[in-house]
């Protein structure tokens, strides 16, 4: 909006503003105004008509000509009062969103009401509140901001309250629904702005806004995507974003997925680290009273997610709990976001699973620490909604699919140099038993773990490969294992073992089958006929041939199945000697070289004593002598 015909001809010498337009037609200043560091040189006959609270104060002052006037709690300072003081001389001005709210406080204390002027500021500043700004999306949003610098006279003047009922009035309103797809529904795209073309084909969309999602061309659609408010809104304060979050939650209009995106949005624009571009709570130029504003923004946003599953990502939530430790959030926030990220911990993906460290007592790449704390609770959970159903399919369904994740994460994080064994281990004995109906994906974490820490102690080794169930392991896998060089000779052992038995037990089931079975088999089975077209039953002695031959077969089988477990058991007894003559080797080493050094200091001792000795004669010589 503008206001007023006249140039600005406002001039500035040495913190002193004045009206220079007066002051060439030699009319002098009579009105001396200070707002903080600024004084300005002003005339009555241009301000008091429109101010009744400087017609009070000049009626108040003997000498008002040499007492300037100090307005030291003008809202929005020396800005906002030149604006009025512009209004009075009739300047063009420009009067926006973004500077509504001081001017109009600044009017409201100047009390430039319609009682003391008809026409005055405050209803030229009220009615283009009310017919543009509040009209408008973009508008709207920028004067809610505006307030946030003088919070308690946006409330009082009520300011706030009718641009959050204006905001939420538009996010409420349906999307533009196309009738017709002859028809385009976008103008031009640079305005950002839906047009009315028809009434029949669409619903009115007035207003601007902002949607910058990667992947989204808006020339590609053809209706407003229903998230079109939540990157506008999230320019607000925390305040505000709450204020109007609440209110559109208390509607029940929107679904709470929908609730969930602008909390996302809005994490994703003020919190540090959420996007995992960058771990940049790390960094030591983050302040307490940023890293204090941050806490506030965590816990106001955890506690404003619907209570639904799934109005946010499991991820989302792994996210905000990665970063509400160096944050400092308080232990109900944090307890909550544990137990709502455990609730969808099914959900998760491996991507969403790798939260960079943010310890300082470490050098992980990736807190593990998180991960097992949401998969302990996630158990927890499952175990107070089944207790004891065991055998119940989709707790069966959702604990194995989340054992899949977990081994699948153990494949990733095995790749950090510093990743100790005892987290790592740790991890991966959380999941229960049921959690896996294979160990070929554990199996895969432990190989890349041993192959990136080579330098692994012998208890290490033996503690990794520990968690490892031979039988559990798929045909193919196993065949693997037995020739990994990085795995522990008694991990080997195990698994021919396994190899063993399994074969044994196959070849006992095997014999089950008895001779007289397969004679009454044959009896069972059906007449054949000859080349005459004749029937003729099977020769009995031919049965009794050829199961004989079976028996041998199956005998000479079973000899070589004894004869490869009597060499595994050979194997991994030569592995216990080895392992004992290596102990007593080096026994017998220690031993021999604590004598060899009792020895050479008995030697050493002999010699000083006889050094002793011959000192001693040598002097008693000399002093007989004497």
């Amino acid at each position: 909006m503008k206001l007023g015909t006249r140039p600005d001809t406002f001039y500035t010498e040495q913190a002193t503003r004045y009206f220079i337009e007066l002051w060439s037609k030699n009319v002098q200043a009579d009105l001396v105004i200070k707002i903080n560091d600024t004084t300005y040189l002003l005339h009555k006959s241009s301000l008091l008509p429109k101010c009744g609270l400087l017609q009070r104060l000049c009626s108040d002052s003997s000498d008002s000509e040499n007492v300037p006037l100090e307005l030291h709690d003008m809202p929005g300072g020396a800005d906002a009062f030149e604006l009025c003081a512009k209004f009075c001389y009739g300047v063009s001005i420009n009067i926006s969103a973004h500077n509504f709210v001081p001017a109009l406080c600044a009017a409201k204390l100047l009390q430039m009401n319609e009682s003391i002027e008809k026409g005055n500021f405050v209803g030229k500043l009220e009615a283009f509140f009310s017919s543009c700004i509040l009209e408008g999306w973009k508008d709207s949003i920028a004067a809610l901001q505006a307030t946030d610098k003088l919070p308690e006279w946006s409330e009082n003047l009520g300011i706030t309250r009718k641009c959050i009922d204006s905001i939420i009035e538009k996010i409420l309103t349906p999307p533009p629904q196309v009738k017709n797809p002859d028809h385009k529904l976008f103008s031009q795209i640079d305005t950002r702005q839906i047009f009315l073309f028809n009434k029949d084909d669409y619903v009115q969309v007035k207003w601007s806004y902002t949607y910058t999602r990667p992947g989204y061309t808006r020339k590609q659609h053809h209706s407003v995507p229903k998230d079109w408010w939540t990157e506008d809104v999230s320019d607000l304060n925390i305040d505000l974003f709450r204020c109007i979050i609440m209110a559109i939650r208390s509607t029940y209009v929107l679904p709470p997925q929908l609730i969930g995106e602008a909390l996302h949005v809005y994490a994703c624009k003020w919190l540090p680290g959420i996007t995992k571009l960058k771990n940049s709570l790390g960094s030591a130029a983050i302040t307490e009273e940023s890293k204090a504003i941050n806490r506030k923004i965590l816990e106001t946003i955890v506690s404003m997610i619907p209570a639904d599953r799934g109005s946010v990502s499991a991820g989302f939530l792994l996210r905000l709990l990665s970063i509400s430790g160096p944050l400092g959030v308080s232990p109900v926030t944090k307890t909550e976001l544990v137990k709502r990220a455990s609730i969808q911990f099914e959900e998760a993906t491996v991507s969403d699973l790798l939260c960079p460290s943010t310890s300082s007592l470490d050098q992980n790449l990736y807190d593990t620490e998180l991960v097992q704390a949401v998969l302990e609770s996630f158990l927890k959970f499952w175990k107070r909604l089944y207790p004891g159903a065991v055998d119940n399919r989709h707790l069966l369904k959702s604990i194995r699919n989340v054992g899949k994740l977990i081994d699948s994460y153990l494949q990733v994080v095995a790749r950090d140099d510093n990743m100790p064994v005892s987290k790592f281990v740790s991890l991966a004995e959380t999941v229960p038993a049921i959690g896996r109906l294979e160990h070929d994906d554990l199996y895969q974490a432990i190989n890349i773990y041993l192959k990136v820490h080579p330098d692994l102690s012998k208890a290490d080794k033996k503690r990794l490969c520990g968690i490892l169930e031979c039988q559990r392991l798929t045909p193919e896998v196993r065949a693997h294992a037995v020739k990994n060089e990085s795995l522990p000779l008694r991990t080997v052992v195990q698994l021919l073992y396994f190899e063993q038995e399994k074969d044994s037990m196959e070849t006992t089931s095997s014999k089950l089958q008895k001779p007289h079975d397969l004679l009454l088999g044959a009896k069972m089975r059906p007449v054949t006929r000859d080349s005459h077209g004749k029937r003729s039953l099977i020769n009995k002695e031919e049965v009794i041939k050829r199961t004989s031959h079976a028996e041998d077969r199956e005998k000479g089988q079973h000899k070589a199945k004894q004869s490869d477990a009597k060499l595994a058991l050979d194997l991994e007894r030569k592995i216990v000697i080895r392992e004992d003559t290596e102990e007593i080797k080096s026994e017998k080493l220690r031993v021999a070289k604590e004598e060899r050094m009792s020895s050479s200091k008995l030697d050493l001792d002999s010699k000083n004593s006889i050094q002793r000795a011959r000192s001693k004669k040598s002097e008693h010589g000399r002093q007989k002598g004497r």
